[in-house]
């Protein structure tokens, strides 16, 4: 895992699903210079922003709305502003899910979340699983064409497009644990819980964040 080479501005979204304060830690443990908010002046000024999340989908689409986030999260990501999904955050950003009756997402990326295949096995899908690396991403820099990372969920998502999956696990079934579409990307498994391979993805998002506001300075 490498360090930032300078503090970037992220924000933590704080919509009261998830472990914020274990994705701050790790986010500064990395280098970056964390909020944790659900002010949107404060989401509006920081360089990058992430998404995180533990809970069923319909709820954690209410909790936006109740904030305006989800408009605010629409406002940034049209402007470029890089953003990272994890676990439910990761799931909130496709269309829909058909967790609890079904209810729709954000929408950045086409597709829908749906139960995970597990066959015999036992949900939720909880420890650490192997993910095979796909394509090229500057989230996926250093990292090995297979790596571990700690996973706790349900549900997972099925994009309707091949090219914006950037990683897979298994669980009875193949899965899809990365995707990334534009200047956004989701993560299915808790990169804070992922020891080094988790903090260099972190730190990869850093970079990410870091080039991005470079290109808007006048």
């Amino acid at each position: 895992m490498t360090l930032l080479d300078e503090p970037v501005e992220i924000a933590v979204v704080d919509y009261g699903m998830g472990n914020r304060r274990s994705v701050e830690k790790a986010l500064a443990h990395v280098g970056a210079s964390v909020t944790v908010t659900s002010d949107h002046d404060a989401l509006r000024a920081a360089a990058g922003l992430v998404l995180p999340g533990v809970g069923a989908f319909p709820r954690g689409m209410e909790s936006l709305r109740e904030l305006g986030l989800d408009e605010l999260l629409r406002e940034r990501v049209s402007q470029g502003t890089p953003a990272l999904g994890i676990c439910l955050g990761m799931q909130l950003l496709f269309e829909r899910s058909t967790e609890q009756g079904g209810a729709d997402g954000l929408g950045f990326i086409e597709g829908e979340v749906r139960e995970l295949e597990h066959g015999t096995l036992k949900l939720p899908h909880i420890g650490w699983n192997e993910v095979t690396l796909q394509g090229s991403s500057p989230l996926l820099e250093g990292l090995p064409s297979r790596c571990a990372f700690y996973h706790v969920h349900s549900f997972a998502p099925i994009p309707a497009h091949e090219e914006d999956v950037l990683g897979t696990s298994l669980y009875s079934e193949p899965f899809v644990s990365i995707v990334g579409h534009g200047a956004f990307y989701g993560v299915q498994f808790h990169p804070e819980k992922s020891s080094a391979a988790g903090l260099r993805l972190l730190a990869n998002f850093g970079r990410i964040c870091a080039r991005a506001a470079v290109s808007v300075v006048p």
